[in-house]
Formats: structure tokens, C-alpha cells, sequence
């Protein structure tokens, strides 16, 4: 952002600082506008042919900026990866615990990763921690996408769930099923 003598175009088009449209006069005018009245010549819009200035006092100006930037961050949601371990003899009582946990992570709006790490011997029988990592995925399918899809990296089996899942389409089939069960009973009749 440029301020008083950092601005080269010749011609800019001026608001005063009191908000009032002055109009388009060369950069040596606004110049003497802003000082006369003590205040600095800052350019809004360097874009526009003749970039729009406006006398304002700067440091104010950047003060509000920033307040205004740090105030926006705060409102933004950290999207958040959440990871969620366990082993492919995991218990099934473990396994409903740690999805109540992870539906709790998705509900806030979280990621979730879903890791299932194999030791020694269980490395020749992936296929069961895919099985039980498959089902935890499928239990999750009504507030759960599956982001990336499962992969077996080393001795871990990864899948990345995110939060959106399929309840809008479940209900149009529904909705559709019911709809056709209607009009069968109303042909029958």
C-alpha cells in the first residue's frame, strides 16, 4: 500500500477525509489536501485508472486492518487431523469407544485418521485389520466421508475419513422408495 510520495501516478482521483468525492487532480493537489489538513495521502484501489486515494491517518488506518485481519482469524474453524490407533485384534468394545470418539471429532467439524498398525506375525494377515478398518469406516458412513482411501504404507493401514457423509442421499431413497410403494397400492386399488 502506497502512502504521500510513494505514489507516481500523476492523476489520482481523491476522497477527502471526510468521505466527499473530490474528484480526479493531479498527485502535487491531493499532496497539499492531505497536509493542509494533517493527514496522509494513502492509495485504496492502485488497480483503477486513476488509482483512488483517500486522506486518512495511516497509522490508524493499519491499526483497524490488522484488528480487523486478527478478528477474522478468530472466526475461522482450524480444520484439525484427529488420529484414531488400534491393532487388528483389537477388541470390539475398543473399536465402539473409539468410534463414539471419532464421531465426536467429526461432529466438531475435525478430520480423522484411521490407523491400524500390525506387529511381528500380523503383518501375513492384513486382511483382518482391512476387514475391521473397512467396518469402522462403514459404521461411520452416515457423518463420515472417506477422504483418501485405504492404503497399507509400511506396517500401518491408513485410511483419512472427513466429516459430510451420506444421510441427504439415504433420504431422497427414501423419500423415492415410498413414493413408488404409494403408487403401487394406488394401482392396486
Amino acid at each position: 500500500m502506497k502512502v504521500n510520495r510513494e505514489i507516481r501516478a500523476p492523476k489520482v482521483r481523491v476522497i477527502s477525509h471526510t468521505g466527499e468525492q473530490v474528484g480526479v487532480i493531479s498527485i502535487q493537489e491531493a499532496l497539499a489536501m492531505a497536509d493542509e489538513v494533517g493527514l496522509d495521502l494513502v492509495e485504496i484501489v492502485p488497480g483503477s485508472v486513476p488509482p483512488v486515494c483517500k486522506i486518512i491517518n495511516f497509522g490508524k488506518f493499519r491499526y483497524d486492518q490488522t484488528k480487523r485481519e486478527k478478528e477474522n482469524k478468530k472466526a475461522q474453524h482450524q480444520v484439525k487431523v484427529k488420529e484414531i490407533k488400534f491393532k487388528p485384534n483389537t477388541d470390539d468394545h475398543d473399536v465402539e469407544t473409539k468410534m463414539r470418539h471419532a464421531r465426536e471429532f467429526l461432529s466438531k467439524g475435525n478430520k480423522v485418521k484411521v490407523t491400524c498398525t500390525f506387529r511381528g506375525r500380523e503383518m501375513a494377515h492384513t486382511e483382518i485389520g482391512e476387514k475391521l478398518v473397512q467396518k469402522f469406516c462403514a459404521d461411520l458412513e452416515d457423518v463420515a466421508m472417506v477422504e483418501s482411501p485405504l492404503k497399507l504404507m509400511g506396517r500401518m493401514l491408513i485410511v483419512v475419513l472427513a466429516p459430510g457423509g451420506k444421510k441427504k442421499k439415504e433420504t431422497t431413497k427414501q423419500t423415492h422408495s415410498t413414493e413408488n410403494s404409494e403408487k403401487e397400492s394406488v394401482s392396486a386399488e
